[in-house]
């Protein structure tokens, strides 16, 4: 008895060992699950919430099995834009079509242009004035610091038959002055500008020198000065033009007047004026003096008129040579006399007949018509009577008309 009663006790305590052993794994294995899912909830954040990422953690896996990775699809790259710079590109622009050339004819007609600086710029605008005519030349011939006073210079009375003999011209053109405004020495003194003396020696060298031209039976025109931004330039130019007209025209020239051209309704001189297409352009340069290429081609503009008048069709941009290369076709047959039918003038239908439609030939009468009469011997039928032409007097009643009233 005494030895079952010491058994019972060594399998108590061998029994609760074992019940608190299985007890202490009961609770470490809730303990370490509950501490994984801990770990992973704890990966989550709103903003992963939100944004609605998924983890693959939320399965039923090991919490130390490695997850495979999601493979996100890879957008294009957004399309770069040209970025142009605005500083250094150029706008595109059409390619510009040139004119075609007019080949000049080989008698084409010769316009010689003297004078100073400003009949170079003239000689420039008629120029382009010219371009499309074949049947014209513009020869300039000018020297820009040149003059009428400075003979010492340049001698134009000297230079200007040379160059007549060696251009011929149709015409010639003269734009001079806007240098002469100094002192002009003569054989016997110094003149000073202004004085009457000095205008005297002047009046005479214009008409010496215009006579150059005029003597060869060359059409002459004198363009006169333009308006000047200086006051006493201007007021100088006025007298000049007057001097230039008299003496030009009485040799038989052509005075050409621009005054109006570089001038605002009140006679004033003006930078900024019409062209020759009516658009306000700028037409003097900053001096007041010169001209820009507008002005050049507005001065060009009074002189094309009275030149292409004294060149008549030469002048036309139509003009065109003919010759044997390039004769019109007329069609007409090689031997025109086979090809001719004679037509009387009488045969209204031209069908060869001989009278009009129901024509009858004309009654044969023996006297004389009205017509007839009043044409071959001047006598005219007398008007009858009562009729407003009837001019006889009427005829004295008899006595026994006038009792019977």
């Amino acid at each position: 008895m005494m030895k079952k009663t010491d058994r019972t006790p060594k399998i108590r305590w061998l029994m609760l060992a074992l019940m608190a052993a299985s007890l202490c794994l009961g609770a470490v294995a809730p303990v370490t699950v509950a501490q994984a899912q801990e770990q992973r909830y704890q990966r989550r954040s709103i903003l992963d919430f939100f944004l609605g990422r998924r983890y693959l953690d939320d399965s039923p896996q090991a919490p130390d099995v490695p997850q495979p990775k999601r493979q996100q699809r890879k957008r294009p790259p957004p399309a770069q834009k040209a970025v142009i710079n605005t500083r250094t590109a150029s706008p595109v622009r059409p390619p510009v079509q040139e004119e075609p050339v007019v080949q000049k004819l080989g008698d084409a007609r010769k316009i010689l242009i003297v004078g100073d600086f400003l009949a170079s710029g003239l000689g420039d605008g008629l120029t382009a004035a010219f371009e499309t005519s074949p049947g014209v030349v513009v020869e300039a011939r000018g020297n820009i610091s040149s003059g009428l006073v400075r003979d010492d210079y340049y001698d134009w009375p000297e230079q200007l038959p040379k160059m007549i003999d060696e251009l011929k011209p149709a015409m010639v053109v003269v734009m001079i002055g806007a240098n002469d405004r100094q002192q002009m020495v003569t054989d016997s003194a110094k003149e000073k500008f202004r004085t009457d003396g000095w205008f005297a020696e002047y009046r005479r060298r214009v008409l010496s020198f215009g006579k150059e031209v005029t003597s060869r039976k060359i059409p002459l025109l004198w363009v006169g000065l333009p308006a000047f931004e200086s006051d006493q330039m201007t007021a100088d130019a006025v007298q000049m033009n007057q001097l230039y007209r008299n003496q030009v025209e009485s040799i038989g020239g052509e005075f050409v007047d621009i005054w109006d051209g570089f001038v605002d309704e009140n006679g004033t001189f003006i930078v900024t004026g019409s062209d020759v297409n009516g658009q306000q352009v700028r037409l003097r340069t900053s001096d007041g003096i010169n001209l820009t290429q507008a002005g050049r081609r507005k001065l060009a503009f009074y002189v094309e008129k009275p030149a292409r008048r004294i060149l008549g069709t030469q002048a036309s941009p139509d003009l065109v040579r003919l010759d044997e290369s390039n004769l019109p076709g007329l069609g007409l047959p090689t031997n025109p006399v086979e090809h001719t039918v004679p037509i009387s003038l009488s045969d209204p239908n031209l069908d060869g007949g001989a009278e009009l439609l129901g024509a009858r030939p004309p009654p044969v009468t023996l006297t004389k018509s009205p017509r007839d009469l009043l044409v071959e011997q001047g006598e005219m039928t007398p008007a009858p009577v009562g009729r407003v032409d009837d001019y006889r007097m009427p005829a004295a009643k008899t006595p026994a008309e006038v009792s019977v009233k």
